[in-house]
């Protein structure tokens, strides 16, 4: 061994830094009193699955999903109790820009979310973000105009910056082997919340008519009909603010130790090879911007095409099931959609749990993606045909069709997630996700205005000769579904070369 060899290796344990040891964690050096380096320390003494730091994410993740959607099987009904549709056919037009502006909202400031998270912490915009729900989601139950709807919905959503940090901190709480199941919770509680929240919806609202004898005509839930789903996860969120006391920060804040690392840069530069050293300046070239991480970026527009198809089913599935049979749709109460919803939520749960991950490790979250989006086209083609049904065979038939259609779906948008995750560093996780719920939200905020524009129009040409009334709606949603199956394969979609599955 050379002279510098030997230089090398003797420094080596001085200069070791995080990482060394396969967990992002390194024993030697650790910044008193930074939260992050706890983490890691408590990671690397721990071989198990953390799950007190997976049960914050789940019901984080849980919190902010559930006033998404939760509104979908009542606002077709809020929207006539409201009075600004002229006739019935136009309800589906103006329910999509009370959808919208949730999404709009947080399409605005999901980046600054994102990059506050890299800042301050993951947990401050977590707290504050589960607060603006409590406040907001209140008074959206509380709406007694079409524009208080929309502006409460808006601010709503332009305060929740949750689920970009959440990604972050699922990663950030777990060793490298149990990443797959961190990020597998986040959607499992996404794709719950966005089934649950509907379900609570369809059964809570309106109670003075449906439990007459608890609600009586004069009390304020008589008044505001759609209060009661609304105070309900309010009060789920108060709770979970509350529990967000104990939750540990995952950040690292190394501010007093700079000058040191500084140093520790400038006595190793000298002692790593040219080639090296030229490795490790186009890793930091990548990481100056995340719009030229081709890896990141294509993962975000196959997770926004996607988003657009998911937001824009749910908006359509409940509009559809609740007008009446002689406009295509089911005839249905809210009761009825949200008992279907809540079922489909059970089953999400169940498939996140315990079958995705076997699915993810036998064939990988790419190949498990294109075929759920392959066997998504179908279910969704067969959906119109569903009002030639009636009685328990209608029942069956849709909760089948609920369940398989809301499980691939979820089976995709945990892949999207995976690859987001594992095109960045620990330090860009935040900003990362941030820029994913940008541009989602963006996306999302289209799809239910989107949505309800079609839906509406399609109502209206029930005789037509080409695809009459919702069968057009729904060969809509199967062309964005191929088109997410069409990115999915390359040289679109681009995978860092440890994480290629193709």
């Amino acid at each position: 061994m050379g002279d510098h060899g030997r230089r090398r290796q003797a420094a080596a344990p001085l200069l070791e830094k995080k990482g060394s040891t396969g967990t992002g964690v390194d024993d030697g050096y650790c910044i008193e009193g930074c939260p992050g380096c706890v983490v890691d320390r408590r990671k690397a003494a721990s071989y198990g699955i953390p799950y007190g730091s997976f049960l914050f994410v789940w019901i984080v993740t849980l919190c902010t999903a559930l006033p998404i959607s939760s509104l979908f099987p009542f606002l077709y009904f809020m929207i006539r109790d409201l009075h600004v549709a002229k006739r019935t056919e136009g309800i589906g037009f103006y329910a999509g820009f009370v959808g919208a502006s949730f999404m709009f909202g947080r399409c605005l400031t999901s980046t600054v979310w994102g990059i506050a998270a890299d800042r301050i912490g993951r947990k401050p915009v977590v707290v504050f973000g589960i607060f603006a729900v409590v406040i907001f989601n209140t008074l959206f139950g509380l709406s007694f105009t079409y524009w208080m709807a929309i502006a409460t919905r808006f601010l709503l959503g332009a305060l929740n910056g949750l689920l970009g940090p959440i990604k972050a901190y699922a990663i950030e709480v777990c060793r490298p082997e149990h990443e797959a199941l961190a990020l597998s919770l986040v959607s499992t509680a996404w794709g719950i919340g966005l089934i649950i929240g509907p379900a609570i919806g369809g059964y809570l609202s309106q109670p003075a008519e449906k439990f007459p004898n608890v609600f009586s005509p004069d009390s304020l839930f008589a008044r505001f009909p759609y209060f009661l789903p609304c105070l309900c996860i309010s009060v789920f969120a108060a709770v979970v603010l509350i529990g967000c006391i104990w939750m540990p920060e995952t950040l690292h804040k190394h501010k007093a130790d700079a000058s040191r690392s500084q140093t520790v840069e400038a006595l190793e530069s000298h002692l790593i090879d040219p080639k090296e050293k030229a490795d490790q300046n186009g890793s930091l070239d990548c990481k100056k911007s995340l719009l030229r991480n081709w890896p990141l970026m294509s993962s975000i527009i196959l997770y926004c095409v996607f988003s657009f198809h998911d937001m824009a089913y749910t908006e359509i599935f409940s509009l559809w099931a609740e007008s009446d049979r002689k406009y295509g749709g089911l005839s249905l109460s809210s009761e009825d959609v949200g008992q279907v919803l809540a079922i489909t939520g059970v089953s999400l749960l169940v498939y996140q749990l315990f079958i995705y991950p076997r699915i993810n490790k036998v064939i990988g979250h790419i190949k498990a993606s294109r075929i759920a989006a392959i066997l998504c086209i179908p279910i969704l083609f067969a959906y119109p045909y569903m009002t030639y049904l009636s009685g328990p065979g209608l029942t069956i038939i849709l909760n089948i069709a609920s369940v398989i259609k809301n499980n691939l779906g979820v089976t995709i948008i945990t892949g999207c997630f995976i690859l987001q995750n594992n095109a960045v560093p620990q330090d860009q996780r935040g900003a990362a996700n941030g820029l994913a719920m940008t541009g989602m939200s963006f996306f999302k905020a289209v799809a239910p205005a989107g949505a309800g524009i079609v839906f509406s129009w399609a109502q209206k040409r029930q005789h037509a000769s080409f695809l009459p009334g919702d069968q057009m709606v729904f060969f809509l949603l199967n062309l964005f579904e191929l088109l997410g199956l069409i990115l999915t394969f390359k040289p679109f979609l681009a995978v860092p070369e440890q994480h290629d599955t193709n």
